[in-house]
């Protein structure tokens, strides 16, 4: 049968292909049992070569899991979280946390930026683009508003730690989700618990329902001292909830009423009560 030039060299690229995955021996068409008895070899007519029987299956138990339910993410991040001693082994431990899929996705990771022994912690809702590439809390628009404002009461960096209650930016900047929130939640409380602020402030209506444990929205819960109970501290910690400098940018005519909580801040960082 002549076979043309252009179907020869597809068939030769076929079987070059075949090669390639490791087909290098012909096989007949159809499958061969090779545990049927078949015709002994130099036997006479009516003899057989009996083969080895068929090996009985192999049963395979799957491995034995360990004893109890094993814990969900949120209750890994307590876990964790709970056993940190210091800010650096916090850091490391977010760091390799693999319960929040926004770590995933995140540039880097936004632990905190400020001075820690100043006994004023600012707790914000999460990271955006500029912070998600710096690793720094606040250094977007929001973060120049609220420099700008704190100034204005004599505060800096210096005279404060500032944090998130999400370490990592998510997709889009949108919302976190509530599972995202639970499970970030956990590190953000023993972050307090370390720090061991004389005062806390709440950026947000995120922060401050998580931190709070509220369903009240931020305008009902701003400019009011209120004091939260935080595990691993003797005392309730004095919190101070406010606008966040987002909602500042999109809604100007609120900076009357974040002007009236920075003042509140400052009377009392007046009274110098450690």
């Amino acid at each position: 049968m002549d076979v043309s030039q252009d179907i020869r060299a597809e068939l030769l690229a076929l079987l070059r292909l075949q090669i390639e995955y490791g087909a290098d021996e012909g096989l007949s068409d159809a499958p061969l049992d090779r545990f049927v008895r078949v015709p002994a070899s130099g036997a006479g007519p009516g003899s057989v070569e009996t083969l080895p029987s068929r090996p009985a299956p192999i049963s395979v138990q799957p491995p034995a899991s360990p004893a109890g339910p094993q814990p969900g993410p949120v209750q890994r991040a307590r876990q964790i979280a709970a056993g940190c001693a210091d800010r650096d082994a916090l850091r490391a431990a977010l760091a390799g946390f693999d319960g929040c899929a926004l770590a995933t996705t995140a540039m880097n990771l936004v632990f905190s930026d400020g001075n820690p022994d100043a006994g004023l912690m600012l707790v914000g809702e999460g990271p955006g683009a500029e912070e998600d590439r710096a690793g720094l809390p606040f250094v977007g628009p929001s973060g120049l508003l609220l420099d700008r404002m704190l100034g204005s009461i004599g505060l800096d960096r210096e005279n404060l730690l500032i944090t998130n209650l999400i370490p990592w930016r998510p997709p889009g900047n949108r919302n976190p989700t509530d599972s995202e929130v639970a499970v970030c939640l956990p590190f953000l409380l023993r972050h307090i618990a370390l720090v061991r602020p004389a005062r806390l402030v709440l950026l947000g209506g995120m922060a401050a329902q998580a931190v709070l444990g509220s369903k009240t929205g931020i305008t009902r819960l701003r400019g009011r001292w209120t004091e939260v109970a935080i595990e691993g501290l003797a005392d309730p910690v004095p919190v101070l909830p406010m606008l966040h400098p987002a909602y500042l940018l999109r809604t100007p005519g609120a900076k009357r009423d974040m002007w009236r909580d920075l003042i509140a801040l400052r009377r009392s960082l007046n009274q110098n009560v450690n």
